[in-house]
């Protein structure tokens, strides 16, 4: 019996950590014995789900994000509500729309003092650090440590911003920003959980990759995407009135790193190579070597062949994608650096990795690079969850999930309350093998950067697992409707078959209400001011 009383001091102990713990905001956990997970946050820019092995092996091999998806869950119907990257972080930040934390499109400035998740996992007794691409004008809050890009950042070389000073570093900048989460690791606090956001900017255009994988694919052709030749015959003007066609709007030098052979002379060619001569004087003189051995002998070939019409378009797009699954190599390895730094510290058990991209991304379909739409390439983004402590291994073909949910989910996890303002929804129970009955059956969706780079225009939209209806805006008025089980690829716009007129005014009744459900039932408040 003696070894189960607890003397007066031993009590006192812990009632005083009780009350200091409630005084200062902290969550009690039921279980003295329950620690709370760390979490690790890894998020890379426009890495398109078609290009991870587990989701599809046919363009590229991931063996550590693989690995992720093998020890954790993998969802398929992953979704973003607004498919661009500032407005995607402020969604993962905040639990909240784009009308709601203010930042509809890439040119606003993120309103730092609103409430985020770091915030209150912060205010819990987490410690907090933001690393890499953040892209959203204004200096980060509620990390206790944050070196950051400016802007999208540069392949080579790159400045970081740390805790408000600006220094250039030299390498490569996925490389950089995993060394930085790292060293942050093992300087931590111990005695904490900790909550690491790990960003990087690849594979963002202009897809530039590390030395190492230049020869990645060289002796070899991708397939050509099905729909690369895709008409947009039964869709809006807006299908065919954008610039984001890889046959017509990649940049030859910035893009496609084809040096011209001429002293550049219309705007366009000045500003490409004024992009490129940004990009490529960052290298120092043996970077510089080695890149330009790798390219040049290209460069070469491919100005003796003088290629037209579809032929140039292919070559292009075989440009295009080689560096951005070559970036993706860097990615890909650099994601094992984090999981092998858990493992040899004990810490994977125990610790939530997510992996995930801010939106999806074009490979080739539809003849596109690029994201914006609410078409399923750019709609759709990979999502990996680990928790070896409580989630157990599984591929999620059921459940719709959004990039809404991510703030709910960590606050949920640590203990700390979902304040009732968020708009997500915690997909704990769902990781946890026990789906809730209530479970969403459609996504809501918002894109409003036009006009503006690629001329995607403005539309709103409903997802649910057959159906897709969309809403082209402002100087356009455009309804397109597309039965997902039918039309994977999304070819054939049906809004106009009387066939599906009672889908139609039923997705439209969902709409209206998911629009009023969410507060955006005022979507002119943001057309641009004249």
């Amino acid at each position: 019996m003696k070894n189960n009383q607890v003397s007066r001091r031993s009590f006192l102990k812990v009632t005083s950590v009780t009350a200091a713990a409630v005084a200062a905001g902290v969550p009690l956990l039921s279980c003295s014995g329950n620690k709370r997970p760390n979490i690790i946050f890894i998020m890379s820019d426009d890495h398109a789900y078609q290009a991870i092995s587990c989701y599809n092996d046919k363009l590229i091999q991931t063996p550590n994000i693989d690995r992720l998806a093998k020890e954790g869950v993998r969802f398929v119907n992953s979704f973003v509500t607004n498919s661009i990257c500032a407005p995607s972080r402020a969604v993962l930040l905040t639990g909240k729309y784009s009308h709601i934390n203010g930042i509809i499109d890439n040119r606003v400035k993120f309103d730092g003092s609103q409430q985020t998740f770091p915030k209150l996992l912060q205010k819990a007794g987490y410690q907090t650090a933001m690393i890499g691409k953040w892209h959203l004008k204004s200096e980060p809050t509620g990390f206790d440590y944050w070196n950051i890009l400016p802007g999208q950042g540069q392949y080579y070389n790159p400045d970081f911003i740390e805790m408000g000073e600006r220094k250039q570093f030299h390498g490569y900048v996925t490389d950089l920003t995993t060394d930085f989460a790292l060293n942050w690791l093992k300087k931590r606090d111990n005695s904490k959980p900790f909550c690491l956001l790990l960003h990087h900017k690849a594979p963002h255009r202009n897809w530039m990759p590390a030395l190492k994988f230049l020869a990645e694919y060289k002796d070899r052709d991708l397939p050509i995407p099905e729909t690369f030749y895709d008409d947009y015959s039964t869709r809006s003007d807006a299908a065919r009135e954008q610039e984001m066609r890889i046959a017509d709007h990649t940049f030859p030098a910035f893009d496609l790193k084809i040096n011209y052979d001429h002293e550049p002379k219309t705007d366009d060619e000045k500003r490409d190579m004024g992009f490129w001569q940004g990009a490529y004087n960052r290298m120092d003189e043996e970077q510089r070597r080695q890149w330009d051995a790798a390219y040049e002998p290209q460069n070469e070939e491919f100005r003796k062949k003088h290629l037209q019409g579809n032929l140039l378009a292919e070559y292009k797009y075989q440009r295009y994608i080689k560096d951005y699954l070559r970036c993706i190599k860097s990615v890909d390895e650099n994601v094992g650096r984090v999981l092998d730094y858990l493992d040899e510290n004990g810490l994977a058990e125990n610790t939530i990795v997510v992996y995930t991209s801010d939106q999806g991304f074009y490979l080739g379909e539809h003849g596109w690079f690029d994201k914006r739409w609410m078409y399923e390439e750019s709609l759709r983004m990979p999502l990996i969850v680990r928790y070896p402590k409580k989630v157990a291994p599984a591929v999620d073909e059921k459940n719709m999930v959004l990039n809404l949910d991510f703030a709910p989910t960590f606050l949920d996890f640590a203990g700390v309350p979902v304040p009732k303002d968020m708009q997500g929804r915690s997909m704990r129970p769902i990781l946890e093998g026990k789906t809730p009955p209530d479970w969403r059956e459609e996504i809501y969706y918002h894109y409003y950067e036009y006009p503006a780079w690629h001329m995607v225009k403005r539309h709103y939209g409903i997802r649910t697992k057959r159906y897709k209806l969309i809403h082209f805006y402002y100087d356009i008025d455009a309804w397109e409707l597309y039965d997902l089980e039918k039309d994977q690829h999304e070819l054939n716009n049906v809004y106009d078959d009387p066939a599906y007129a009672d889908v139609v005014k039923d997705l439209k009744n969902r709409l209206d209400k998911l629009q009023k459900k969410f507060g955006d039932t005022d979507y002119l408040k943001y057309l641009p001011k004249e």
